[in-house]
């Protein structure tokens, strides 16, 4: 086979040739993009599911979609400790460009753009002792009109969000069509600037306002929205991003297959759902070595025997030994004991990935340590975004199949 003919696009983010089993959320998309072009209120969208799944691809294409129909749109990735305020006043200054030339007042622009610039500026309150700003929280944004004053502008990000997504949904009334705000890595944003969202959606969803926050995360991300505002549940529509069923596989293998005029047999389509579980990323890391090693159409399941030890040697490095490596000899203590403790309760509970949820009381009596000495190295690992608290008192990894990677690796 022809590797530079080769369709299949294993990366981060990267779209595959082929975005099969998404057609659910497409849809939803589509019906609130409608409803609110009617004046009908919606609810902002979240996409949560685990690393691999392809939220980020469904994010990008969402946001073509809003593009599609003639919506300013932003995207910002959320980082650790980093503040909401800079990230998000670039995604709308983008956003509110794509709507001026459509305007007829551009005094109506200005004037947002000057409290938008205000909003950028503004730190939090200073004072005698205050630390001054950290160096990358001195943004210009590349706004040519005067800051404005009394509004945004109070320091406050909850008081300031609120106002500043008001005033944009307004522009976006201007022109009848809406705003919408792409946020990847939610769940890495701090108590204060996720507490400001919601209060600004719920906000927006009162006024029946034409601006909505597509967000994306891991899955504890209803979990962090619910412990910043009670009423989060409501605010937001969410949806859960996972593997793809049978069908949805074959088709992200065949169809780019297909337009290369290449067929499969029937049982190497067996032995690559079997490999890759469904899970989008790792069926186009198996896909691409498949297609790589079989020597001509149709592609067998011998070829994808040959294959699977590249595939699973790449995904070793680059997928699950790059998480591996940032986590310290604690951290990996704690993530063994998961791997183990996570196979005996996948065989328990009938699941087929063995990466289930489990106790940290049990992790706790399988070290022989108390549950108190092995906070640190959990929330360490939560903040480095490897394992996830879906429920009170458990843990999970966030990548699948790393359970089974563990259990491959020497203590």
């Amino acid at each position: 086979m022809d590797p530079v003919r080769n369709p299949y696009a294993p990366g981060a983010g990267q779209r595959p040739p082929e975005l099969a089993g998404r057609g659910r959320e497409l849809d939803v998309f589509d019906v609130v993009l409608e409803r609110i072009a009617r004046g009908r209120p919606e609810r902002s969208l979240m996409l949560t599911g685990l690393r691999g799944v392809g939220k980020t691809v469904l994010l990008n294409t969402l946001r073509s979609e809003a593009i599609n129909h003639l919506w300013g749109t932003g995207k910002i990735e959320a980082r650790p400790d980093q503040s909401l305020r800079r990230p998000i006043a670039a995604a709308l200054h983008m956003a509110v460009r794509e709507l001026a030339p459509r305007h007829r007042a551009p005094d109506r622009i200005d004037a947002f753009l000057g409290v938008l610039k205000a909003f950028a500026q503004r730190s939090a309150p200073t004072g005698r002792g205050a630390a001054a700003p950290k160096l990358r929280d001195r943004w210009q944004p590349g706004i040519d009109v005067p800051a404005s004053s009394g509004r945004a502008d109070s320091g406050d990000i909850e008081i300031d969000l609120v106002e500043l997504l008001t005033d944009a949904a307004a522009v976006a009334t201007d022109v009848g069509t809406g705003i919408a705000i792409f946020i990847d890595e939610m769940q890495d944003l701090g108590a204060e600037d996720v507490s400001a969202l919601c209060a600004a959606c719920h906000e927006l969803s009162q006024l029946g306002a034409p601006l909505i926050v597509v967000g994306a995360g891991l899955p504890h991300l209803p979990a962090v929205l619910s412990a910043a505002k009670s009423y989060s549940e409501r605010l937001f529509r969410y949806q859960r991003i996972d593997r793809l069923d049978r069908i949805a596989a074959d088709q992200a293998l065949c169809a780019p297959a297909e337009r290369e005029e290449v067929e499969y047999e029937q049982k190497a389509l067996d032995l690559l759902y079997d490999k890759s579980g469904g899970y989008p990323y790792f069926v186009q890391a198996y896909g691409k070595a498949t297609w790589d090693h079989a020597p001509r159409s149709p592609i067998t399941a011998a070829d994808v025997r040959v294959a699977a030890p590249e595939a699973e040697a790449e995904l070793a490095v680059g997928f699950f030994g790059s998480r591996f490596e940032r986590a310290t000899p604690a951290e990996r203590e704690y993530m063994r004991a998961m791997a183990t403790l996570s196979l005996v309760e996948g065989e328990e509970s009938g699941r087929d990935d063995m990466d289930a949820a489990v106790p940290t009381a049990e992790i706790a009596r399988a070290l022989g340590r108390k549950p108190a000495s092995l906070s640190p190295a959990r929330d360490a690992l939560i903040k480095k975004g490897l394992i996830y608290s879906g429920e009170r008192g458990t843990v999970a990894f966030t990548v699948p199949h790393f359970g089974r990677y563990l259990r491959t690796q020497p203590a």
